[in-house]
């Protein structure tokens, strides 16, 4: 591993958490991608150990540490075959709790954050809409002052963890008139009167609960907004280089973890009096999918670098996500082709990986929402700006 981003200790997690997941997680993984929900004690093991609080901090539970943690965590997470799985974690941890940590007050994490840290209590961000996904400023869900509340009407979907959350980072336009200035973010409890969610069944990622969500005349109490009110649609940009970033750390770390199966699998494999690995055609593939990967890998490293020093690099990493997943894509159909028939059966890995990686290049903005955003700030020169402090 690179010793210009990961020291000894980083290298001592890295081996500790693998350990970890292979005598946690791998044992159920199977159970979980057929049942589509993951068992409550896993969420509660890793609060133990942790890893929902490597960036939080200390204050409330967390470890306050460096952002190449989080890297090894995202990483490790894609290597146990399991994008569903995966992105429950992160979703949790680096989503909904990112919100927590930047925009709540202190009463507010101290009921919510630390327990979101121990694994107590699950949490989604809930911005997609069923009319408006990428459509951030378009959303229709609102959320109406009364007295002391707010009550919130609309729906949100492809909500990761919203079957099952315990709370909810909610985005809704407390003044519609005004655009993405009338928007604002609240924090609703799962014991809220008025919320309901329903399993949506996906191509991938099998393990995670997806939801859709629907919020009928919910009552939320005004301390329950985030941060200042017509604030929302700041917020959520200033979060989004780290969102981006993480969806290329995933496809990254996806693309080696198959490539690294296929080889292994070349060797082995036999035909026509030699193994897969002698011939031509298929070692000058493996050299440029391997070559790919060591960029994007070597980019979204230097990005983190930059973000962990408190850059704004939201075009970096909008780049970050729209390559890293479309090489992930690319680097996973090759490798199912290398294995023949054995990469379209259930029973290798590769079938899973090719639907869980198809969500790369979709969530989190898709890659055609990204090119424009990146084509905005390359040829007119847009400058996206993180949201005042």
């Amino acid at each position: 591993m690179s010793s210009r981003y990961f020291t000894e200790e980083h290298d001592l997690f890295r081996k500790s958490f693998q350990d970890f997941l292979q005598k946690e997680v791998v044992p159920h993984i199977d159970k979980w991608e057929e049942t589509g929900r993951i068992e409550p004690f896993i969420w509660k093991k890793f609060g133990e150990m942790g890893y929902f609080g490597l960036n939080q901090p200390e204050e409330y539970g967390g470890m306050d540490l460096d952002l190449f943690y989080t890297v090894i965590f995202l990483e490790e997470l894609q290597k146990i075959n399991s994008g569903g799985f995966a992105a429950a974690m992160w979703a949790h941890a680096y989503l909904a709790m990112t919100h927590l940590k930047v925009e709540a007050d202190h009463e507010m994490k101290e009921k919510y954050l630390t327990n979101a840290i121990e694994g107590e209590k699950i949490g989604c961000l809930c911005i997609s809409e069923p009319f408006g996904g990428s459509d951030v400023a378009g959303m229709k869900t609102t959320a109406v002052k009364k007295g002391d509340k707010y009550v919130i009407n609309g729906s949100k979907t492809f909500i990761t963890n919203g079957v099952y959350a315990d709370f909810y980072i909610v985005a809704a336009k407390t003044d519609p008139g005004k655009g993405n200035k009338g928007m604002s973010i609240f924090l609703l409890d799962k014991d809220f009167a008025g919320i309901s969610a329903t399993k949506l069944n996906k191509l991938g990622w099998r393990a995670s609960d997806t939801a859709e969500l629907a919020f009928d005349n919910v009552e939320v109490p005004e301390e329950n907004l985030l941060g200042e009110e017509g604030k929302g649609f700041n917020y959520i940009m200033q979060h989004f280089a780290l969102e981006r970033l993480i969806m290329g750390i995933n496809a990254h770390a996806r693309s080696e973890y198959a490539l690294d199966y296929a080889m292994g699998y070349m060797k082995e494999r036999e035909a026509f009096g030699k193994t897969l690995d002698k011939f031509q055609a298929l070692r000058h593939s493996v050299a440029e999918m391997a070559s790919e990967i060591e960029m994007v890998k070597e980019f979204n490293y230097s990005i983190t670098h930059r973000l962990n020093n408190g850059e704004y690099v939201v075009k970096e990493a909008s780049m970050s996500k729209l390559l890293s997943t479309k090489i992930a894509d690319e680097v996973i159909y090759k490798c199912l082709q290398m294995l023949g028939g054995y990469g379209y059966m259930e029973d290798y890995p590769m079938a899973r990986m090719f639907r869980d990686s198809r969500l790369g290049p979709i969530g989190g903005g898709t890659s055609e929402i990204l090119k424009e955003i990146i084509a905005k700030m390359v040829l007119d020169n847009k400058e996206y700006k993180p949201a005042a402090k």
